[in-house]
């Protein structure tokens, strides 16, 4: 689905929602507008006039990755390294796949590369690992290699050279031969991409396949961004498009980055999260996300997201500053299999996506969906699904159910349909137990938010028994991601790459120059950053620049992402003000016994962060009006299916609920964008900023 979230300049707001339309996003936004404009009783074409931004958030760049459907790339690297983009990392033939998968390597396989390597060419130059130009760059070689890809018809050039992020000066020089060479043969307009330019890390591999998506599916996304930004335009707006990027902040559809918002929808979760725990004094909080696809979780320590440098996407490991997140391949479009040889439950990880299951009749699927078991225990409304815009068969789902999982296992339909929702909750379940264990801390240290279209329908499951201090659903949970999109503050960060490692006890000399060299590269970031924010129009002085660093003690493999403590180093004392934050920061992020100060410090990391602040949606603040809730918010009953028995739940119309009000399960709340489960044994409290605290009811 896509959702849309208006925020007024008083801070109050509204959700809305329609059906995805990959074809036409532009018509999909168009009419969730519509949606949710309608509760203020107004249009698109009074209201958009009145927007003084809009930011939009999706997964279509991650989805032209994943179909292998972006532009003809041309690759240019060293000579003799042709084959590295194909060969990649090892990690990149088992990402994404189950334990069972990863152990076995006849599983194994990699993906076809983004260019092949009758689009790649080699050319004579070599950097040393300390920048220093060992082989200088023979010119002739990089005319014939251009003149060679664009006679093959090549759509853009990406150039790749080993060591680029220590001196970029070879990869400069490709750029401009490339350039000339485009323009002779008519392209004035031709597009080229150094990673110099754009991703100046680190780890050939990432730093490679990340400048590859810049032209592969970043630059057709921007076709994407256009169509939306002008069907806003003639519906009346007159404001800037921006985009939720993967560190956390919005930036312009103009961005020269544009792959830093591959998976903007999940990230707007999490800030948003955070956004709304420090509203209500929340420091800890687990943060989970189903929608249609898969589930995705993170955790806010201390106030405090993790981010990546190095995720890992569409099954290629990247170098991109990214809000630290798990993903599970499960949510309620999953398709539901039978292993063909041990005849076991498969769930996901390819997902139905908006044509949601067999129990809408036109969909075209042929494969049984979590969905269609949702229908047919009685979790959803057949009649209300999207407000009712989509009539799901409940026939039709029983059905498919019975023919391809229930008779094959001997089971009912219903046993069968409850047994999909009970391995789906339990595997969840662990998943988010063992993320958190994993990290030292126990759910009881933590609030668990519940969002995504379908989380308040599985919030019950995967929560229960995990002992969290207190479990919220907002009543806007289908569009909390949008909401976290609004709350974002314009922001650009750039990396980059650096070595700096002091000894325990370094003399302040040392100290000094570490100090001076981070600082240099601050520098460098500050002016990529304020050049970006210039493109919308935005002077130097109106950019807030916060500096960061990566840090790890000398000889460990992993590196930890710190908000400096200060604006500027130059002096030892501004070194131990970086080691102390590292120290501090570690020991919550892992444990204060964990420190190794003794070993040293290495900086490997550079950051730096430019924000324009933006205006922040408010809570909702209503008065309590009991427990008992309205007379006429309740719909009726309907027969729910849990633990081998039927029952008839409460039906509940979440917007008629008020403050206050306490509803006991078995009950189920509906609204047009989500359906809220609360089974027997829980109850859920709804409170003045209209969110929802579900508890376990003790035997």
């Amino acid at each position: 689905m896509t959702d849309t979230f208006f925020v007024r300049a008083d801070g109050e707001f509204v959700v809305g929602k329609a059906q995805s339309n990959p074809q036409d996003e532009s018509l999909a936004i168009f009419n969730s507008s519509v949606d949710a404009l309608e509760l203020w009783g107004r249009t698109v074409a009074d209201t958009y006039p009145e927007m003084v931004t809009c930011v939009y958030s999706g997964t279509a760049m991650l989805n032209r990755v994943v179909q292998r459907k972006g532009l003809t790339v041309g690759l240019i690297v060293n000579r003799g390294l042709e084959d590295m983009h194909r060969m990649g990392r090892g990690i990149q033939s088992y990402l994404g796949y189950a334990f069972e998968d990863r152990i076995h390597l006849n599983t194994h396989r990699y993906e076809e590369p983004l260019v092949p390597i009758e689009r790649t060419r080699g050319v004579t130059e070599r950097t040393d690992s300390k920048g220093e130009i060992a082989i200088p760059l023979r010119d002739e070689d990089v005319r014939q290699a251009a003149a060679e890809l664009l006679d093959i018809g090549v759509e853009a050039i990406v150039i790749s050279l080993l060591h680029s992020y220590k001196n970029g000066t070879s990869e400069r020089r490709v750029r401009d031969i490339c350039r000339e060479v485009a323009i002779a043969k008519g392209k004035p307009e031709f597009p080229i991409f150094a990673s110099t330019d754009y991703y100046p890390v680190r780890k050939e591999t990432h730093r490679t396949n990340t400048t590859i998506l810049e032209a592969y599916a970043a630059e057709p996304s921007r076709k994407t961004l256009t169509k939306i930004s002008d069907r806003m335009k003639s519906d009346g707006a007159n404001y800037e498009l921006r985009v939720m990027a993967t560190h956390g902040g919005t930036i312009s559809w103009k961005a020269k980055e544009l792959a830093r918002t591959m998976v903007s929808g999940p990230v707007g979760g999490v800030i948003g999260a955070k956004f709304l725990g420090e509203m209500l004094g929340y420091d800890n909080i687990a943060c989970s996300d189903i929608g249609g696809t898969s589930f995705d979780m993170a955790l806010i320590t201390k106030g405090s997201f993790a981010m990546v440098s190095d995720p890992d996407m569409a099954r290629l490991v990247l170098s991109l500053p990214l809000v630290a997140m798990d993903s599970v391949g499960a949510g309620a479009g999953s398709f539901i299999r039978l292993d063909p040889h041990t005849g076991a439950l498969k769930l996901g990880p390819d997902s139905a996506g908006y044509r949601v299951g067999m129990c809408w009749a036109e969909s075209g699927l042929d494969t049984v969906s979590v969905s269609d078991c949702h229908v047919v225990l009685g979790y959803l409304n057949p009649n209300n699904f999207l407000g009712g815009a989509i009539k799901l068969d409940i026939e039709r789902a029983h059905k498919a159910i019975k023919e391809q999982i229930a008779d094959p296992l001997g089971l009912s339909v219903e046993e069968a349909a409850a047994g999909v929702i009970e391995l789906l909750d339990q595997s969840l379940r662990d998943y988010l137990r063992s993320t958190i264990s994993a990290k030292g801390y126990s759910p009881t240290d933590f609030v668990c938010f519940s969002y995504g279209g379908a989380g308040p329908v599985h919030t019950y499951g995967y929560t229960e028994g995990l002992g969290f201090k207190d479990v919220v659903v907002p009543a806007w949970a289908a569009g909390f991601s949008a909401f976290g999109c609004a709350t974002a503050d314009f922001e650009y960060r750039y990396d980059k790459s650096v070595d700096v490692a002091i000894p325990n006890g370094a003399p302040d000399s040392k100290k000094i120059a570490a100090a001076k060299s981070l600082q240099a590269a601050w520098e460098e970031l500050a002016d990529k950053v304020i050049e970006e924010f210039a493109i919308n129009g935005f002077k130097p002085e109106e950019v807030t620049l916060r500096p960061g660093y990566r840090m790890q003690y000398m000889g460990q493999l992993n590196d930890l992402e710190i908000n400096s403590p200060i604006t500027s180093a130059a002096t030892a004392q501004d070194w131990n003000k970086l080691v102390e934050a590292f120290d501090e920061t570690y020991a919550r992020v892992y444990a204060s016994a964990a420190r190794s100060p003794e070993l040293g410090f290495s900086v490997t990391g550079a950051i730096m962060r430019g924000t324009v602040v933006t205006t922040k949606p408010t809570l909702p603040e209503e008065e309590l009006e009991g427990e008992v809730p309205p007379e006429e918010a309740r719909i009726g009953k309907r027969p729910f299916f849990r633990h081998n028995r039927w029952v008839h739940a409460d039906i509940w119309q979440m917007e008629l609920l008020k403050a206050g009000n306490v509803i006991t399960g078995p009950a189920i709340i509906e609204s047009p964008a989500t359906t809220f489960v609360v089974p027997d044994g829980f109850a859920t409290s709804l409170d003045g900023h209209r969110l929802f605290h579900l508890k376990e009811i003790k035997a």
